[in-house]
């Protein structure tokens, strides 16, 4: 599917330069390669970076930047997104916290992990916070709210509606060029600078035959869960947190609204003991590509206090 753009737009020339050069690499997780982005540092601790839902680890870059160089980071694409492999079966929740748990046995085998994470990355660190207590010293979660409550009675339609989508075959959109995607990206986000939009454009996307470009990752995301998100077990699961949380929230959050008292902070204080909120203000749901240096400000005081 080609996606609609503007043959008026004029060439984006602008290129984002990182100041902290990352290194790719690719490791077998679970019998699945997976892209890693690692940017080494000078002493202080390895950070787990852990992107949201069809993001890729690599647009941590700009984050990496404002943040101290004694930190080293490392950032996995998820499976079935940017440039990791795609299992043949299919998507189920519970995988991310396996691949989670086997990649720090990989990276940090004998000492409590830092996690950050966006969006559905935050998810699944404050999920595996509570599960696996003693692996994480601390946790940011970037607009990661669990999600919307839902009852039992859904479960019928939700399981016709997996049924059917099984039957399609969808794709992911394809553009004429790097500079239309980074285009539609700057007019979906006002606030991206031309420089960061074209650098997301390049992690986002692969080349394909005529010159243009298609999003990376595993359609199959479209698709629903068959399995009905339960809160209270994920309130169950955040509970057994004793890291130190520090949740930060986009002041003009697209997300923050659908979940009404669910979402409020000092709601999430009562459920998680070591709770502390921080907004970023002017700023939406993809935070780090807007805002790295007051997100990086943000965190860097946190990690000072724990």
């Amino acid at each position: 599917m080609l996606a609609a753009y503007d043959h008026r737009l004029p060439e984006m020339n602008e290129t984002y330069q990182p100041r902290r050069e990352p290194v790719h690499e690719q490791t077998v997780v679970r019998g699945l390669r997976h892209h890693v982005t690692r940017w080494p540092g000078s002493g202080g601790g390895l950070v787990v970076l852990l992107h949201g839902w069809m993001d890729t680890g690599d647009t941590f870059q700009f984050l990496v930047d404002e943040m101290s160089e004694r930190h080293a980071f490392v950032a996995p694409d998820w499976r079935g997104f940017g440039r990791s492999e795609w299992p043949a079966d299919g998507y189920w929740f519970p995988d991310y916290l396996g691949d989670l748990d086997a990649l720090l046995d990989l990276w940090s085998p004998d000492a409590p992990a830092t996690l950050i994470g966006h969006s559905m990355g935050g998810n699944i660190a404050t999920l595996y916070a509570g599960i696996r207590p003693e692996r994480v010293a601390r946790v940011v979660c970037v607009e990661g709210f669990g999600l919307r409550r839902t009852e039992p009675a859904q479960a019928p339609g939700r399981y016709r509606e997996w049924l059917s989508q099984l039957r399609e075959h969808p794709g992911l959109a394809t553009f004429p060029s790097l500079e239309a995607f980074a285009h539609l990206l700057m007019r979906r986000n006002p606030r991206l600078t031309p420089e960061r939009a074209r650098f997301i454009a390049r992690a986002w996307t692969r080349q394909v035959d005529g010159g243009g470009v298609q999003a990376l990752g595993d359609p199959r995301h479209k698709r629903v869960n068959a399995v009905l998100y339960r809160r209270e077990e994920a309130e169950a699961c955040w509970r057994e947190i004793v890291a130190p949380v520090l949740s930060v929230i986009a002041a003009q959050s697209e997300f923050l609204s659908r979940f009404g008292e669910d979402g409020r902070p000092e709601n999430m204080a009562q459920i998680i003991r070591r709770f502390e909120p921080c907004t970023i203000e002017d700023a939406s749901h993809m935070v780090h590509h807007e805002r790295p240096a007051e997100l990086a400000h943000a965190i860097e005081a946190f990690f000072e206090r724990t």
